[in-house]
Formats: structure tokens, C-alpha cells, sequence
């Protein structure tokens, strides 16, 4: 009796031209590399769709919030942010603005280049060097495309999500099973890791732009001292590590401590003008180049 040729289960075939296009996409993806810390990244999103993206995003936050008209506060966001896009030599739209919200100690990055500091947060950063790690920071998840990495592994994680349900039958209650489980474990498994992986990356960038602006980068510690006596007096409660999308602060501490004499050494030079401090030569940035090609 001849033997048998397998042949995979009409589910499977349907499911490969998913399969097919997800691996075509990582591929044509594969050449993308952060700055800095040589990375490789997911990038399916081009900078002019990520740059729209952020664009509209900031519009609607800036029609939502109740922005600051405290002109001393917004000078000093504007000044320290504009001197440390400038020793990011990263062209973008960059745009600082303060948000009027004593009850949120928070900032945050949109891609493209705009950058929202709360007055919450203000409160807390009492020197400019301590104000200039969070905006560092929020400036390197810029110039890094965090943004642009974050909504490609959606994307690519919803084309695993298609591809389950396919090789499990459509609708059937094993697809529904299979949606689910590829749901909680891209969740914890991927993309949770992946947002600590941009936060010690942002960290890490960000302390070698503000020294590279001529702030001092020790001072990032003394603000996440005072940003955990904050947190224990409020009494809040923070999950643990493995399913936050942020590090634990002590660990993110030692990590900062670990990173200061790196970027010390970007501190400019007795004499020497850091990038958009007074009296610096101007000089045009270079632009961002493409991470990656759909």
C-alpha cells in the first residue's frame, strides 16, 4: 500500500499567506536600529505616518486638558526642552507645553515631537537639572520611536491573533480559546516587556542628552527619590514588575547609577557651550533617518 502524503488541514493552508505576510513584514523590518544602544527594533510605521499620528494626538490633548498660562512655567519647559532637542541633533517639530494639573505628577511624549510636562510634576522637579532628565527622557522615547515600535508590535501581534483563529476553524470555541490565551501571553510576554525594555532605554539616552545640554545627570536620581517618597506618602500601590509597563523604581534607580559615568562623559567641556545654551554656534540638525520601510 503506497504510502500516505500528508497533507495539512485546509485551516492551516488558509492561515499561511498570514503567516507569509507577518514574516515578509519582520523582514523588511529587520534593518531598523535605535541610536545609541544598537537595538533592533519593529518598524511598520513610516516617520510621516508617526509624525500625523502624534500630530493629531497632540491636538486632541490640547483641546482636553487645561494647558498652564503661567508664563514662568512654560519659559522654563520651553528653554530646557529646546536645549535638549537641540543636543539630540534629531529634527522634529518639537513642541513643549505644560499642562495645569497640580494632582498629575506625569509628562509624556507624542510622536513627533511633542512633549507635555504637568505642573504636578513641576512641583517636584525643583532644579532645572532634575526637569531636564524627565524631558530628556521623554525626548529620547521620541528621537528612539518608542511610538512607532509600540503600534508595529500591535500590529504584528494582531496579525498573530488572525492567524490563531484561522489554524483553530474561524469561530469555533477553540479559536475563541486560542484569541484569548494569544491575547494574555503577547500582553505579558511581549509587548509589557517591551515597554520596560523603552524605559530603561529612555533613561538611559535621555541622562546622555541633558549632559550633552550641560545639565548635570545625578540630578535624575535626586528627582526619582523624590518621586518615590511621593508615591509611598500617597500611599500608592504599584503592581508588581513583571506586569507593569514601567520598572520598579528602586530598580530603575540602580539602573541610573549604573549609567551616570557614561553620561558624565557627554558633559561639555570647561569653555565649551553645551547645544542651545546661550552663546552656542547655531547649526542645523541633521534629520531623523528612516527606521524602517513598509
Amino acid at each position: 500500500m503506497p504510502a500516505r502524503r500528508f497533507a495539512p488541514p485546509r485551516s492551516i493552508r488558509a492561515g499561511l499567506p498570514f503567516l507569509a505576510a507577518l514574516a515578509l513584514s519582520v523582514l523588511l523590518a529587520a534593518c531598523a536600529t535605535t541610536p545609541y544602544t544598537g537595538r533592533s527594533q519593529l518598524i511598520l510605521v513610516s516617520t510621516g505616518q508617526e509624525a500625523k499620528l502624534g500630530a493629531d494626538a497632540a491636538k486632541e490633548v490640547l483641546s482636553k486638558e487645561k494647558m498652564s498660562t503661567d508664563k514662568a512655567k512654560i519659559e522654563r519647559v520651553r528653554r530646557i526642552g529646546e536645549r535638549i532637542a537641540a543636543a539630540s541633533e534629531v529634527e522634529q517639530a518639537w513642541e513643549f507645553h505644560v499642562v495645569d494639573n497640580d494632582e498629575i505628577v506625569n509628562a509624556f511624549a507624542l510622536p513627533g515631537g511633542k512633549v507635555f510636562v504637568y505642573t504636578g510634576l513641576m512641583r517636584l522637579a525643583r532644579s532645572d537639572d532634575e526637569l531636564a532628565a524627565v524631558i530628556g527622557h521623554e525626548v529620547a522615547h521620541v528621537t528612539l520611536r518608542h511610538g512607532a515600535e509600540r503600534m508595529s508590535q500591535s500590529m504584528a501581534l494582531g496579525l498573530g491573533q488572525q492567524l490563531a483563529a484561522t489554524l483553530y476553524g474561524g469561530s469555533s470555541a477553540g479559536a475563541q480559546a486560542a484569541m484569548v490565551a494569544f491575547g494574555i501571553g503577547a500582553n505579558v510576554g511581549v509587548l509589557l516587556p517591551y515597554s520596560r525594555i523603552h524605559e530603561y532605554e529612555a533613561d538611559h539616552v535621555g541622562l546622555l542628552y541633558m549632559a550633552k545640554a550641560g545639565y548635570e545627570p545625578g540630578a535624575a536620581l535626586d528627582f526619582w527619590e523624590r518621586m518615590l517618597a511621593h508615591s509611598e506618602e500617597s500611599g500608592g500601590k504599584r503592581p508588581p514588575e513583571f506586569l507593569s509597563t514601567h520598572p520598579a523604581t528602586a530598580n530603575r534607580m540602580e539602573a541610573i547609577r549604573e549609567m551616570l559615568p557614561e553620561a558624565r562623559s557627554h558633559l561639555p567641556r570647561k569653555g565649551q557651550a553645551a547645544p542651545g545654551a546661550p552663546g552656542a554656534a547655531a547649526s542645523p540638525a541633521p534629520p531623523a533617518a528612516p527606521a524602517g520601510t513598509l
